[in-house]
């Protein structure tokens, strides 16, 4: 089940400060390391794969979770400057591989709500298991790898055949939509009322969370974006 998101502007405020912890400290501190930007759920949040001598970063929580083989240090979340010492990186530090639109302003007060932070770190798993799940269904149509993307700060992978190959992914928000969402985003889209957001489809945090089974509803959406986007969907 996904939980109701009691208060949209904390959830905001959490997910604006979460962002920032992927873009500016998490992504550079693996790049650093091995050249790859990707980030992955974690318990609780997300974090990074291990990187260097076996060291691993993570928001959990309100905590950045520093894991240095058998040693776990945890630090309250505070401000950019703090977190970035944790990792080791430059609070303005840029991979180049994407133009991070977060602010790199060091002493900017990261706010994060515990029950907002709770139901980011459930998101992220509940798209963590749909994708997983997903590619299962279609490991004949060459899956990607699943990450979480530091600069647009969703979850996604792609799949299908090379025509009518497409992202499926599942977000916690965004500019033009406040709430999170799965969407499928085919490479080569074609006229259909299915793409509901533009060039895109999207199917909402609230529908799902109403639905009796979320995780059935949410596949049954991407089921019908890779219909339409192979053209079997008979909608045309």
């Amino acid at each position: 089940m996904l939980a109701p998101i009691p208060d949209a502007e904390t959830f905001l405020t959490t997910r604006a400060a979460w962002h920032t912890l992927a873009e500016r400290v998490l992504a550079p501190a693996r790049y650093a390391a091995s050249g790859r930007i990707g980030l992955q759920p974690a318990p609780g949040g997300f974090g990074t794969p291990p990187f260097g001598a076996g060291r691993s970063l993570a928001v959990d929580g309100t905590d950045l979770v520093d894991i240095s083989g058998a040693v776990t240090n945890r630090h309250l979340i505070t401000t950019l400057r703090v977190a970035a010492t944790v990792a080791g990186v430059a609070p303005d530090a840029e991979t180049g591989v994407y133009t991070p639109t977060t602010p790199n302003d060091p002493d900017s007060t990261l706010t994060v709500d515990p029950v907002s932070a709770a139901r980011l770190g459930e998101w992220f798993a509940f798209g963590q298991r749909m994708l997983n799940e997903w590619a299962q269904v279609h490991s004949d149509g060459a899956p990607s790898e699943i990450q979480l993307w530091p600069e647009h700060f969703d979850l996604a992978l792609d799949l299908g055949p090379d025509a009518a190959r497409a992202n499926y992914g599942a977000s916690p928000g965004d500019p033009g939509h406040a709430l999170p969402y799965l969407y499928v985003g085919p490479w080569n889209p074609k006229d259909d009322p299915f793409w509901n957001a533009g060039t895109y489809a999207r199917l909402g945090y609230n529908e799902l969370a109403s639905a009796p089974d979320p995780a059935s509803r949410g596949l049954e959406f991407f089921a019908r974006g890779f219909a339409v986007a192979t053209g079997a969907s008979g909608s045309r």
